[in-house]
């Protein structure tokens, strides 16, 4: 697959955000506030502008069929983007991203009680499936899950008998007769509206969320427990998961990121900081405390050292979309695990083994403890993660063929063919080879999202945003 750079720029057809990107590189979120109608949440805090540090992009998400692509950043914000429809007028347009709507979804909070700050960042962000036509999405910070309801509107009642065109009420004496009112065509405004806030669920930091297929129930996992919610409910949970030991000097390990199976509403896993993987089977027990199945990897004793155990923990776990398959990623590398064989993966590919020699500074930066997602493309054959340096990675299983490619200025110019890059360890350098030694660590590739069935992909490099499609799709349209 070749990748090119599509465009994320300003809103059209009238749409309502108060967020965009107008002009400077395609896909970097500027936080602007013009004077546009929202509706809805949020609109008070988005004028409020923080330090640069709160427009990091902390998480991405596709919604189910690929024509919204939400982002949550850490100053508790939520930008919608929306795809363009096809259109003959403007063939070079096709599969543009525009912002769609923009609102504030956290704000900071503070615990008295334990004398905690809450952090407003947006840890994960979750689509339901659509069940008509407005859209839902869950979003949660360390500790509350709120669910949003996304809707359009673009007709307004006229006519009306006893209020006037700006709304106050007419003098009954001067009502002579009566009227229908009418809907009449007004600009498309996009509504954001809180339908329910889930809190007081975990006493440790939320790490990840996940739809159950039933559509009915979601979980929610932090360091030590994961509960079970319904969608309706929002003062209590279920505990289906609990990791903490009786006395917590004797902890060893932490939950790391868990998901539902994406066909069987009873099957869910989760990964620890250990690197193991564990299957639940909530038709086994209401708590699930004791899993079906244990994916491990045994330690090849060779490769042990002093940071083996932080380098296996897996930061993120993620079902193949039949349901065969799950993928994880540790710091080195990301491994495909069979439902079916719980002794070692099936296939294990290295990210950036060229950090192997690294690893004492990394523990020193605390870059060592970053925590890289991964996710499948829309028919599970290949494989992408981050790395460091803005590089991120693809793997095709089919072909076993990997490829380096870099979300940088250079590449975000429309139309731009994303060209491989090549990291040198000693030896001979080519031209545009980078040295293990000139990466730069600050720049890193955390969060990824791969579309549904579409081979459009969406890398988020600290506060910016990079949207890229394969070039033969580009071309086919």
């Amino acid at each position: 697959m070749q990748f090119v750079s599509l465009k994320c720029g300003l809103p059209k057809h009238g749409k309502t955000p108060n967020h965009h990107t107008d002009g400077g590189e395609p896909g970097e979120l500027e936080r602007e506030c013009p004077d546009k109608k929202l509706s809805g949440a949020g609109d008070r805090s988005l004028r409020a502008r923080a330090s640069p540090a709160a427009d990091i992009i902390s998480t991405v998400e596709f919604n189910h069929t690929g024509e919204l692509l939400a982002t949550g950043d850490k100053g508790g914000r939520v930008v919608i983007f929306q795809r363009e429809p096809e259109s003959k007028n403007e063939p070079y347009n096709q599969g543009e991203y525009n912002v769609y709507s923009t609102f504030q979804s956290h704000e900071p909070e503070f615990d008295y009680l334990k004398s905690l700050e809450i952090e407003e960042k947006i840890n994960k962000i979750k689509w339901l499936p659509q069940q008509n036509a407005a859209h839902s999405l869950l979003s949660t910070n360390d500790k509350t899950i709120k669910l949003w309801k996304i809707t359009e509107r673009d007709k307004r009642p006229e006519g009306y008998n006893l209020k006037d065109e700006e709304g106050k009420l007419k003098d009954l004496s001067t009502v002579t007769s009566l009227q229908v009112p009418v809907l009449k065509p007004m600009d498309l405004m996009v509504e954001v509206t809180p339908r329910r806030i889930f809190a007081n669920g975990h006493t440790y930091h939320v790490n990840s969320i996940s739809v159950n297929s039933d559509c009915e129930t979601y979980m929610s996992a932090d360091d030590l427990r994961i509960n079970l919610w319904h969608l309706a409910i929002t003062d209590r949970s279920f505990n289906i998961v609990d990791i903490k030991p009786a006395n917590m000097e004797d902890l060893t390990e932490v939950i790391t990121a868990s998901e539902f199976h994406p066909h069987h509403c009873n099957l869910f896993v989760y990964s620890s900081s250990k690197g193991s993987l564990r299957l639940c089977d909530m038709r086994a027990s209401a708590l699930c405390d004791k899993h079906s199945k244990l994916y491990e990897e045994p330690e090849d004793p060779s490769n042990r050292s002093f940071f083996s155990e932080i380098i296996s923990s897996v930061s993120d776990v993620k079902f193949s979309h039949s349901g065969r398959y799950m993928l994880t990623r540790d710091y080195l590398t990301v491994k495909v695990w069979d439902l079916n064989m719980e002794t070692k993966p099936v296939e294990t590919y290295q990210v950036h083994d060229y950090l192997r020699s690294k690893l004492c500074s990394l523990y020193e930066n605390d870059c060592i403890f970053d925590k890289f997602e991964c996710a499948w493309n829309g028919s599970d054959s290949v494989i992408m993660t981050g790395a460091y340096n803005n590089f991120f990675r693809m793997f095709d299983r089919n072909t076993k063929r990997d490829v380096t490619l870099e979300a940088s200025r250079e590449s975000s110019k429309p139309r731009a063919i994303l060209k491989p890059r090549r990291v040198c360890v000693g030896g001979k350098r080519r031209k545009d080879d980078i040295s293990v030694d000139s990466l730069d660590f600050t720049k890193k590739i955390l969060h990824t999202a791969w579309h549904p069935t579409e081979n459009i992909i969406a890398i988020a490099a600290t506060n910016n945003l990079y949207i890229f499609q394969d070039k033969v799709n580009s071309e086919m349209h």
